[in-house]
């Protein structure tokens, strides 16, 4: 069972779900937010034998029903609208001088529910930058990173997600959306290039046929072969590195 409860930060209150026991799971969500579909998702990896995590990052323009979309997103004329109204917006504010801290407050309010010791984070769209970047931020306590159709990860910034697989001690899955002009064959090299060298133990593929946000079967991208090894290979992540 999902509840929600509520997260302290520096910049104000957070809602958050939060379901299961055991070790700790922390569930980037995706640009379009808390809503039932990542509900269902955070409720899936609890009932592998995880506590799991989802934050409302984008707390500071509002609670999750304020941003929540209102029209279908199965449709894609709906979908295509629902991101030309700002959610870029709140994505691109998410910068590192937000994020690290925020990732404080939510490994810290993991940690009040789940087991003590090494935890993993997972990411879908741009939840997998967070992901990534939270593992180079805390590599003493994460140990496994899910990326699924993540953009942004690859950037010439400084502060580029790909830079966080060297100061991190974590194994990665990493599966990358097909035709994504967010994260490109050109960008997976990249990334595959950082794993290497840093000796992380790692998959780093692409989804053959599977859209950028396949896992989310509330919108017209569900792509149900990619969502079911999204799945598969994030549980299989998380037991051989947490739950041995």
């Amino acid at each position: 069972m999902v509840q929600t409860i509520q997260i302290p930060t520096t910049d104000g209150t957070a809602e958050a779900y939060l379901a299961g026991s055991g070790p700790g799971v922390l569930f980037y969500m995706d640009g379009i937010g808390l809503r039932p579909r990542i509900a269902e998702m955070v409720e899936e990896i609890a009932s592998w034998g995880y506590t799991v995590l989802a934050p409302n990052v984008f707390y500071r323009d509002g609670s999750a029903a304020d941003l929540a979309p209102t029209q279908d997103l199965r449709i894609p004329e709906n979908r295509a609208a629902f991101f030309k109204a700002g959610v870029m917006d709140r994505v691109n504010a998410l910068t590192p001088d937000r994020t690290e801290p925020d990732a404080a407050a939510w490994m810290a309010a993991l940690a009040e529910h789940a087991d003590v010791g090494p935890i993993a984070t997972t990411g879908y769209c741009m939840g997998a930058r967070l992901a990534l970047l939270t593992a180079g931020w805390h590599p003493d306590t994460v140990k496994a990173v899910g990326g699924f159709h993540g953009g942004g990860l690859v950037t010439d910034a400084p502060s580029s997600p790909h830079r966080a697989i060297a100061a991190s001690k974590a194994s990665y899955v990493l599966l990358h959306a097909d035709r994504d002009h967010g994260l490109t064959p050109e960008h997976v090299a990249v990334l595959e290039v950082e794993l290497a060298q840093a000796g992380r133990p790692h998959i780093n593929e692409i989804v053959p046929g599977a859209p950028h946000g396949y896992t989310m079967s509330d919108t017209s991208t569900w792509n149900e072969e990619g969502a079911r090894r999204a799945s598969t290979e994030l549980r299989a992540l998380l037991d051989r590195v947490l739950a041995g």
